[in-house]
């Protein structure tokens, strides 16, 4: 399994459409701590799509590659994490 890529790591683009994701969908400073301190922790996620859901949003990925953010009542594809 691969671990996820750090944010430094991630292709410009990827890091633009995150950051337009996480403006669009108003997620707090506090839950983007939780995730900041989740990536910090090297996870290994699946070669597919996976999510990982921490309450007021979800975070969308395929392989190392986190993709897109999701409010909490939208569905997600994938394996969750």
């Amino acid at each position: 399994m691969p671990y996820l890529e750090t944010w430094d790591s991630l292709p410009p683009a990827v890091r633009q459409h995150l950051v337009k994701r996480m403006q669009d969908r108003r997620i707090a400073l506090v839950d983007l701590n939780k995730l900041r301190l989740w990536v910090e922790s090297r996870p290994q996620v699946p070669q597919g799509k996976w999510y990982r859901d921490f309450g007021s949003f979800k975070l969308c990925g395929e392989g190392s590659y986190p993709k897109t953010f999701l409010l909490s009542g939208q569905a997600a594809e994938g394996e969750c994490l």
